[in-house]
């Protein structure tokens, strides 16, 4: 497995890889939602690709200057039991490590709750938090700056 950089033309078998894993999308993994990640911080969001060429895993990591996040880490399930998915989250560790983040944080939907034991093994532990959320509508650019 070769583990590399996520780029753009990847966005659909990212977005199938996804699914087949089962996770919660929500509208901010819109193509241009990713787009704006990449902007952000593009060496973060990561793809495994098999030998023959395919998509087998990804992991989606962000700083914003205080914490790291890990989202949207999936293994396609034909290459689970491989180790892929703790490969990912270290080489996305050693990539938060490099920009001087010193916590990582993540959320489990509670529907993929079983995933907890996998992130235990990663070293992470439970904190009891009460998490809101709330969508906003950006404004539309008119195109002349604010």
């Amino acid at each position: 497995m070769k583990l590399q950089s996520f780029s753009l033309e990847q966005y659909e078998e990212v977005v199938e890889l996804w699914q087949r894993a089962g996770l919660a999308l929500s509208r901010s993994d819109s193509l241009e939602g990713l787009r704006h990640k990449l902007e952000r911080d593009p060496e973060l969001f990561l793809v495994a690709i098999s030998e023959a060429g395919q998509l087998a895993g990804a992991v989606m990591g962000s700083y914003d200057g205080r914490r790291g996040w890990v989202n949207h880490l999936a293994v396609d399930p034909a290459h689970q039991g491989q180790a892929l998915g703790s490969r990912l989250m270290q080489e996305l560790e050693r990539r938060l490590a490099n920009v001087g983040c010193e916590k990582i944080n993540l959320l489990i939907e509670p529907e993929n709750s079983g995933v907890q034991a996998f992130y235990r093994q990663q070293g992470f532990a439970a904190d009891e938090l009460i998490f809101m959320e709330k969508w906003i509508d950006a404004p539309k650019s008119d195109g002349k700056g604010v």
